[in-house]
């Protein structure tokens, strides 16, 4: 399992609207300390996945104290780090624009946020226009990270199935070799198989495989799997959205271009930005993800400035054009789904199953970690990460809530992922 921190890769082409969707997703004004992450490059930003916290249902909600994120009222706020990936244009595999870049980028992602414009007022290069398709620019995306993946193995071909052959590899081992540069897992490259047919994956198989249809097909399977795709559709409050909606909607009801249905989010960005501003300044009472405001008139409590005539109309146009219509601005739900279509489950590790916090010691807080664990992950898998060297020299087994002991090879699951782990004496 990669110790690396969860990481959203968020792209777009120039104009699309994914600076305003980092400014609306991203803790721009976060102190160093207060995400777990030692070091946060220029081009980086930390979001929060929200999730149920354990410490309302456990009693201990007033004790809940985040190392990392926050919790507000039993609603625990995860920090995940968000990528700007360099924009994007037709010909990034070739190197057009800054297309080197953005797919290098791409290697450290667990999953894409594509940010479009689904107003049809940008062309693909970004310049203003009317009437553009912008479904077309989820195609040329996925057309462009396949031709980069694709180019990289097509190149190579001949001579990776002569190694092939040679030392009598198996299918998944060649694979796995050949992409593990684009921070690829066994089991990734695994699925991508199990999609093909089964007379194509045997050991023999792969000499057989033609660069433009059977190895192209695989490099579209890999890429369902390696890089799932949320699309943000932005811009929902702009007049021709709604009939490009639509039809896109239409369009990836079935899944194609590795986008499914699901995994669509209609977003505001520049509504979300100007609602946290308006809160920052106590103008309004915002929480972001949700499907209304505050104001000074409406407020249940005091604390809020007056808003003059031109704010208020602005405030206005957002609850009728997005919040009521769309339920909110869907900055957030593009977190919720990125982190979800992955299955990650949040799993705390605490060091006393009665404090939740230090042995006997209430005071110290409770529930100061979370951390997100791919599905699948092991209880020694998340004890090595989490522990280290000690894994070797002082493990002495793990159990979870109600003292239930857990197995070293046991899956870690919902409802079994408050762990504590039991170190020997020394």
């Amino acid at each position: 399992m990669s110790s690396a921190p969860f990481l959203i890769a968020c792209v777009g082409k120039p104009s699309a609207g994914k600076s305003s969707f980092l400014n609306a997703v991203t803790d721009a004004g976060a102190k160093v300390g207060s995400y777990p992450f030692t070091t946060i490059d220029p081009n980086y930003g930390v979001a929060y996945y929200p999730v149920a916290c354990p410490c309302a249902g456990l009693g201990v909600r007033e004790r809940c104290r985040p190392r990392h994120g926050r919790c507000a009222q039993g609603r625990r706020h995860v920090p995940v780090r968000v990528l700007d990936v360099a924009g994007l244009v037709p010909g990034a595999a070739e190197g057009a624009g800054l297309g080197n870049r953005f797919l290098d980028d791409l290697r450290q992602a667990d999953v894409l946020i594509h940010v479009v414009d689904a107003s049809g007022t940008t062309d693909a290069a970004g310049r203003a226009t009317r009437g553009y398709d912008p479904a077309g620019d989820i195609r040329w995306l996925r057309f462009e990270v396949e031709a980069w993946v694709w180019g990289n193995l097509q190149r190579r071909w001949a001579g990776i199935v002569r190694r092939h052959v040679a030392v009598s590899a198996s299918a998944l081992d060649t694979l796995h070799a050949q992409l593990a540069g684009y921070g690829t897992a066994r089991d990734v490259v695994q699925r991508a198989l199990d999609k093909m047919p089964r007379d194509l994956t045997t050991p023999d198989a792969l000499a057989r495989w033609d660069c433009h249809a059977e190895l192209r097909r695989f490099v579209s399977l890999f890429l369902d799997e390696r890089f799932p795709t949320v699309v943000a559709l932005n811009k929902i409050d702009m007049p021709d959205s709604d009939k490009n909606i639509s039809a896109i909607l239409k369009r990836y009801s079935t899944g194609v271009d590795g986008v499914r249905a699901e995994n669509i989010v209609l977003t505001s960005a520049l509504a979300e930005c100007f609602l946290r501003k308006m809160h920052a300044q106590s103008f309004i009472r915002y929480e972001t993800g949700s499907d209304d405001f505050e104001t000074c008139e409406n407020a249940a409590t005091g604390g809020l400035k007056p808003l003059d005539e031109k704010t208020s109309r602005r405030l206005e146009t957002i609850r009728d054009l997005v919040l009521f219509r769309y339920g909110s601005t869907g900055v957030q739900d593009a977190i919720v789904r990125a982190v979800e279509s992955l299955g990650f489950l949040p799993v705390y590790p605490v060091k006393s199953l009665t404090t939740f916090g230090e042995p006997e010691s209430p005071a110290s807080g409770a529930f100061r970690d979370c951390v997100l664990v791919r599905p699948g992950t092991t209880v020694r898998e998340f004890a090595r990460k989490l522990l280290g060297a000690q894994m070797d020299s002082g493990y002495a087994g793990a159990e979870t809530v109600g003292g239930i002991q857990l197995a070293e090879n046991e899956v870690i699951v919902a409802g079994k992922n408050i762990i504590k782990f039991n170190l020997e004496s020394k």
